[in-house]
């Protein structure tokens, strides 16, 4: 290892584990580590994470890469850190202690609160960009105000702070205790005014959520502070999320390519430019904000993918680790498959439904019922990708990343279906890879490992048009149920 090149730390907290990646210059991975979290699930709909274990997690990772470097430790330039959107956490404003859980972008505890603001659903999105939907900040938080002492105590005395996971990670992990956002995850908590760039008076008034206690929002690369690593002090100069840091792993996005980054949840993304884009039932994303222009994305999504098939292996009794090592097999098989309705966590875009009860069509044994599961995460990938047609510029490629996409059978199968080519680049970490570009590594565009051409599969189809009928025929119950 060059004692000259200089080093990058990327910081990525992800739904299942907290991992630290240190790049050179030139984009070679240098060090690495991963600490898993557990992830809760305390009642119906609530989905959370214990703040000290993840906090934990994170420096449990800085200090392994550490230990890795040895000396070489000395040449990390710079940090950036990625996290969960939609993540809200509540604090003590001068201690940083966590006065509730971290409460995950998949929890749906505010949905009662959210439906009662359904008259006022096209002003928010009007102003967000964004849909009325509990998997937003805005409604989890209003949820901690009105159910937590400790919230409601700080509140009392000027110490609450609140905001997205991202905040709270500064405000512990950086030696100077910012209260700051990054505009990437403000923009998930339904309070954010995103052609404004600053928090909505509106909103805010709207959901019933005090101005004071928010962190002040500066651009994403920004000098948010240091994170002490031994005695050495690194400036943290990027904060984003999640997935807008996946779509610069291959370089700068491109506007012919659809991107797809399948992991605990799938997410589907169309670079727009600097004009938010509005298609309905998708959601106008915002991508990046420098101090003098924003980029957006045409962003849809799927909440049940990864964590759809951990659902199903707890209901079946199978380790994950078995689903892992026989998926690439089965997706191989040529057997009957039946329907999943999939609203694991919700049914996300552009149906927006938070409680579709998830359910099979059909007969099956587990390894059909995995299918089944996979086939509906291709299928709600399309009806997004179906929508993202109707811009005029034309579509070359999806180009997909997250671990899921390692498996063929569910590359071929988005190929078959959307009748474009699927991109699988080499990339092991996107987000990690994404953020470091992003920090100023210069890395060559990775390779495309494979391609996968459309292929003619009238079975995939057809069972894809049944199930597209047996969805809109449950959604369309739900409605004269209630």
């Amino acid at each position: 290892m060059s004692r000259e090149v200089p080093l990058f730390l990327a910081l990525d907290q992800g739904g299942h584990a907290s991992r630290a990646l240190v790049f050179d210059a030139t984009g070679k991975l240098v060090a690495s580590a991963q600490k898993n979290i557990a992830t809760l699930h305390p009642g119906r709909d609530r989905v959370e994470h214990d703040p000290v274990a993840l906090l934990t997690s994170v420096m449990q990772t800085c200090n392994a890469v550490a230990r890795q470097l040895g000396t070489h430790r000395t040449r990390i330039q710079a940090a950036g850190l990625a996290t969960q959107r939609s993540t809200l956490v509540c604090w003590e404003r001068e201690t940083g202690r966590a006065l509730s859980p971290v409460i995950s972008w998949q929890d749906r505890r505010g949905a009662r609160h959210a439906a009662s603001l359904a008259s006022h659903a096209s002003r928010i999105h009007e102003v967000t960009g964004l849909v009325l939907s509990p998997h937003y900040g805005a409604s989890k938080l209003a949820w901690c105000l009105d159910n937590l002492r400790p919230v409601k105590q700080a509140l009392r005395w000027n110490r609450l702070a609140a905001g997205p996971l991202s905040s709270f990670m500064l405000a512990n992990l950086l030696i100077e205790k910012p209260l700051l956002a990054d505009p990437v995850n403000v923009s998930r908590t339904l309070l954010w005014d995103y052609r404004q760039h600053n928090w909505s008076p509106e909103l805010l008034e709207l959901f019933r959520i005090p101005a004071q206690i928010l962190p002040r929002c500066v651009p994403n690369r920004h000098p948010y502070g240091h994170l002490r690593l031994g005695i050495r002090d690194i400036p943290l100069t990027v904060v984003t999320g999640d997935q807008p840091a996946a779509l610069y792993a291959g370089g700068d996005p491109a506007d012919d390519s659809i991107y797809v980054n399948i992991g605990t949840g799938a997410f589907i993304q169309r670079p727009h430019g600097e004009t938010p884009p509005q298609v309905p039932g998708l959601l106008a994303s915002l991508l990046w904000r420098a101090q003098d222009h924003a980029l957006y994305v045409l962003e849809g999504t799927v909440n049940g993918a990864g964590s759809a098939l951990l659902w199903l292996c707890l209901r079946s009794g199978i380790s994950e680790k078995v689903m892992l090592a026989q998926m690439p097999a089965w997706l191989t098989s040529k057997i009957k498959v039946p329907l999943f309705l999939n609203g694991i966590s919700g049914l996300g875009s552009p149906y927006w439904v938070p409680d579709l009860r998830s359910r099979f069509i059909g007969r099956g044994d587990t390894k059909q019922k995995m299918l089944a599961v996979v086939e509906s995460i291709v299928f709600l990938l399309c009806v997004n990708l179906e929508r993202m047609h109707s811009i005029d510029a034309p579509l070359k490629r999806i180009v997909a990343s997250g671990g899921l996409t390692q498996w063929d059978g569910l590359c071929q199968r988005l190929a078959d279906l959307s009748g474009l080519p699927v991109h699988r680049p080499i990339l092991h970490e996107a987000t990690a890879t994404g953020l470091a570009r992003l920090l100023g590594v210069r890395a060559r565009v990775p390779p495309t490992s494979h391609v996968f051409v459309p292929a003619e599969n009238a079975a995939l189809k057809h069972r894809y048009a049944d199930w597209r009928v047996a969805l809109e025929t449950a959604l369309a119950k739900m409605k004269t149920d209630t």
